[in-house]
């Protein structure tokens, strides 16, 4: 079959032929039918040769839906030729986290060398893909491949972000989204559908802004010098009661901090390697700041029935897995708006 792999350090992704892999006991072997394009795979190809933490050649997408092709011995609870969303963050399953369905905080994944497919196992941009264990497949019941891979990252993730400051986030609040490419987006969405709060959307692209008031922002700020002022003046000085980063570099975790109210959210999503001093009088009163990790199975149904309600949608922009290594070049360049998604038997 063939693959997208990122194969050498400092190297672009190639597409190769690589053997087709076979169901073991207890897995599940799915016919892909749509991978996501991620910026943490070009984190990932962006990481020096000393220290880097996954073995090569890697086919890369953390990404994918597809429909079963076989089941390995003992593989039960999905059946051949039914379409399926794949849970990413995979874990052991049994510790106390995996029983809640936290896989994405799993407490002994890195003990056990367990990894997503993508990073650290082989991912979704191929033509098949080996899931270890059928509970790592949630049915798309009638929602399209293509804009249903998306979300099982640039939809969970922000949904997490979200969903633990809904508290906050009443009417007369105010909550800032920095950052509206792939993920930043779907929060956008996401906050419009699940709370009655002013959205605040910044970026530095007049593209992703437009993007932004398209799908729901009320109000769009340049993301630069004078931006945590503008967010200051648009909520009468008092900040916003959440920030959403997004970026996660170090002029935008500093603008996160500089528009928090008292009693704030602060979210760093982003992997730009920014950090936020906490501590008594580097930021307003009482502002949490969390880096919260992908999301739960359980937000993953969630997100999807969202999805299916027309309460969220993601842009994307389609590739063959030839096209493969240009979508990366595209989303390196800054240039796709949304997500780009790989269809590798299309």
């Amino acid at each position: 079959m063939k693959a997208l792999q990122y194969r050498t350090i400092g190297a672009p992704p190639e597409v190769v032929t690589v053997p087709d892999p076979e169901p073991g006991p207890g897995q599940v072997l799915l016919k892909v039918t749509a991978a996501g394009v991620c910026h943490s795979d070009i984190a990932v190809m962006s990481w020096p040769a000393e220290g880097f933490p996954y073995a090569l050649p890697l086919t890369l997408g953390h990404e994918g839906v597809g429909t079963v092709a076989a089941l390995g011995a003992g593989a039960t609870g999905v059946r051949e030729g039914e379409a399926y969303a794949v849970y990413g963050p995979w874990g052991c399953g049994n510790c106390a986290k995996c029983a809640e369905g936290k896989e994405n905080y799993c407490l002994r994944a890195a003990e056990l060398g367990i990894h997503p497919p993508g990073l650290g196992r082989p991912g979704a941009m191929a033509e098949y893909l080996l899931v270890d264990d059928p509970r790592h497949l949630v049915p798309l019941d009638g929602l399209d491949p293509v804009a249903a891979v998306p979300l099982t990252d640039a939809g969970l993730t922000p949904y997490h972000a979200v969903k633990r400051s809904l508290p906050k986030l009443v009417a007369g609040s105010t909550a800032v989204v920095i950052g509206t490419g792939g993920l930043g987006h779907v929060a956008v969405q996401l906050l419009r559908a699940l709370s009655p709060a002013r959205v605040v959307a910044l970026d530095v692209s007049e593209d992703k802004l437009r993007l932004a008031r398209e799908v729901g922002a009320h109000e769009t700020v340049l993301s630069d010098a004078g931006a945590a002022d503008a967010v200051r003046e648009l909520t009468g000085g008092r900040g916003a009661e959440a920030v959403f980063d997004f970026v996660g570099a170090e002029p935008t975790v500093r603008t996160a901090g500089a528009v928090a109210a008292v009693e704030g959210d602060v979210v760093i999503v982003g992997l730009g390697g920014g950090a936020l001093p906490v501590g008594f009088g580097y930021l307003p009163f009482e502002v949490s700041v969390t880096a919260p990790y992908w999301g739960s199975r359980g937000e993953l149904l969630e997100v999807l029935a969202l999805a299916r309600s027309g309460a969220v949608s993601v842009h994307t922009e389609t590739f063959s897995l030839d096209e493969g290594p240009r979508a990366y070049e595209r989303l390196h360049e800054g240039t796709i708006d949304g997500r780009a998604v790989i269809v590798p038997n299309g």
